[in-house]
């Protein structure tokens, strides 16, 4: 079952859904940090494969994983960076999406997912949110953030749902 929370005037920019699974939290939390595997946490083609698939888990704040992604309106292939920004194991992982500049510093774009866990009685309670409040005006306008709608956010916990075994 999910719940979707689409923003409102007197809170900050984001989309929030939550869905509780069979898996246990560790099984979902290896799952979330297993950068090889996030494709398999989206609902259409956007995320691909890690671009070092040798990378092994995220174990902490801090540390940066880099994804292929395809989007039309993007020109195609592009490689995003993203660094871990909140990391409690088998309850919270949470990272910003950015790309390197020509100095090797990485840039974000203002947005962030968020993987929150909670154990539920026969699995766990999985809530993701998109957070786009850091976002500046000019560029919500060049790229129409958010790009999706909560129906987005629950067609990924559905992913999830089916990449740990379950019925989507």
């Amino acid at each position: 079952m999910t719940s979707p929370t689409a923003p409102t005037a007197d809170q900050e920019p984001r989309l929030v859904v939550s869905r509780t699974l069979d898996a246990a939290p560790e099984a979902v939390f290896s799952l979330l940090t297993d950068p090889a595997q996030h494709h398999r946490l989206e609902p259409t083609d956007w995320v691909g494969e890690a671009l070092d698939p040798q990378q092994g888990p995220i174990t902490a704040e801090g540390q940066v994983f880099g994804i292929r992604m395809f989007h039309v309106n993007a020109g195609g292939e592009y490689h995003m960076h993203n660094r871990v920004i909140a990391y409690v194991p088998q309850r919270t992982l949470a990272w910003e999406p950015g790309q390197y500049d020509d100095s090797g510093k990485l840039g974000t774009g203002g947005w962030t997912w968020r993987y929150d866990l909670e154990p539920a009685e026969g699995g766990t309670r999985v809530q993701i949110t998109y957070d786009w409040s850091e976002v500046p005006d000019a560029m919500r306008e060049q790229f129409g953030i958010p790009p999706f709608g909560p129906d987005y956010l629950e067609r990924s916990l559905a992913s999830l749902a089916e990449a740990l075994g379950e019925d989507a």
